[in-house]
């Protein structure tokens, strides 16, 4: 995924937070570090984090071993799940009497 461009992006919502001094004094050095306004470095690192966290829910990369497993498993014909056969068996909750 791409990062938002910064400059351009039209930046219309607000994000509230508590933190403590601490916390507070850290990112004021950290931005000033990384020569940026609080807000920007808060809002760079909180996307960035944001996109590392999802990323393993979008694609995932396998080495040549791995994807032979994966398509083994695909390939496979499917087991006997006797408990959800007998689920699907029973009457819904939702039907009625």
């Amino acid at each position: 995924m791409t990062p938002l461009p910064m400059a351009t992006t039209t930046r219309s919502e607000k994000l509230d937070l508590r933190l403590s001094k601490q916390a507070k004094q850290m990112l004021r050095s950290a931005a000033a570090a990384a020569q940026r306004s609080v807000s920007e470095f808060v809002l760079e690192s909180a996307l960035s984090r944001a996109e590392e966290t999802l990323a393993d829910r979008r694609s995932f990369q396998l080495d040549g071993e791995q994807w032979a497993v994966f398509m083994e498993a695909l390939d496979a014909s499917p087991r006997e799940l006797p408990r959800l056969k007998k689920l699907f068996q029973e009457k819904s909750i939702f039907e009625n009497e």
